[in-house]
């Protein structure tokens, strides 16, 4: 062994590598205590606080598939919600057979895979603004579709049956505990899909594609599986809303707002982060509640707000809060320490 290989060796020795830094493990314990109050939530408050929180929990899925789908896959999509429709439809159509509601949210996840294989067949010819305007396109196409289907309620839409017979309080803490199980199985699924071989491949891809294939990587794969992935969150993000709005209109479930407002999330919260999400959902979500008795200067002032973030903070709240502290909730890197100080490098 040479010098040289000798100093690598020792220095090697010195370190210690880990996929979370020590304030990581920190908040994990924060972030279980927080997810035990929010379950135990309908126990403690009033059900007019838990029916308000599902439409938060509802923009967190919507929002970090959203985000997963652009900020890690490079797919920069305005129409996902083709899915919301396709999810909350499908939950309609599978009461009328008579399928418990609520164990029709995660079938209607798995609708909207099935649909999106041959959709993304189509859309992944389309590249860069093409790809975006496609799947606006192709959303308005899936609502022109619906709106012809007489069993589905055409044009006027349809009520949802099946969940009569459950008293009202009970329901309201179901469809609470299903939307809080939503918002922790996006969030879940986004961190485990990045953290393996195929978040590194989807990185690459939003990087530059042709490099990612010359260096090996299934760049059609990757867009695919993580497409899929985000159909399905948005398909059970619609089949929540269904369960708790208890009806479903064609013009308002397939509505741009929805992608509007998840990009509007993401950009404030920032993208490229599985926290971005999360930070952005609650910001958009109190001033929601602050601004809705404005009229419409609520919707200036969140396009105010959207502006600045994109000019002043092109990496969202949470990449200025990760720049000053290094935090990171989701890690999804590696972390080198040495063995007797802190982390040194991430």
């Amino acid at each position: 062994m040479t010098i040289s290989e000798m100093l690598t060796s020792r220095a090697a020795a010195a370190l210690d590598v880990s996929r979370a830094a020590r304030s990581s493990k920190a908040s994990a314990a924060v972030m279980a205590v927080a997810v035990v109050v929010l379950a135990a939530l309908p126990f403690m408050v009033f059900s007019d606080v838990t029916d308000t929180l599902v439409n938060l929990f509802v923009l967190v899925a919507l929002a970090s598939m959203w985000n997963l789908l652009a900020g890690f896959g490079g797919l920069v999509s305005v129409g996902q919600q083709a899915y919301i429709g396709i999810g909350a439809y499908s939950v309609i159509a599978l009461a009328d057979l008579g399928v418990q509601p609520y164990l029709a949210v995660p079938l209607a996840a798995l609708t909207c895979v099935l649909f999106a294989v041959p959709t993304s067949w189509l859309a992944f010819r389309l590249r860069g603004d093409y790809f975006a305007v496609g799947t606006w396109v192709i959303a308005e196409v899936y609502r022109l579709l619906v709106v012809r289907i007489d069993s589905l309620g055409g044009g006027s839409g349809k009520g949802l049956t099946g969940l009569s017979g459950i008293d009202q309080t009970m329901r309201g803490a179901l469809t609470y505990w299903v939307a809080l199980g939503l918002a922790l199985a996006t969030v879940a699924a986004c961190y485990l899909l990045l953290r393996g071989r195929l978040g590194l491949s989807l990185m690459a891809v939003r990087d530059e594609e042709t490099a990612a294939s010359s260096a090996g990587i299934d760049v059609p794969r990757a867009k695919r599986v993580v497409y899929l992935v985000s159909a399905a969150g948005c398909g059970a993000a619609g089949g929540v809303i269904t369960v708790s709005s208890l009806s479903v209109n064609p013009d308002a479930i397939f509505n741009v707002q929805w992608s509007a407002y998840m990009i509007f999330i993401v950009v404030i919260g920032g993208i490229g982060y599985i926290e971005g999400p999360l930070l952005g959902a609650v910001i958009f979500f109190a001033l929601q509640q602050l601004l809705s008795d404005y009229g419409s200067w609520y919707l200036v002032l969140l396009g105010a707000v959207g502006m600045a973030a994109a000019l002043w903070l092109p990496r969202g709240l949470w990449g200025l809060a990760r720049d000053r502290t290094g935090l990171s909730l989701f890690p999804v890197g590696y972390f080198v320490r040495k063995r007797d100080t802190d982390v040194v490098s991430g």
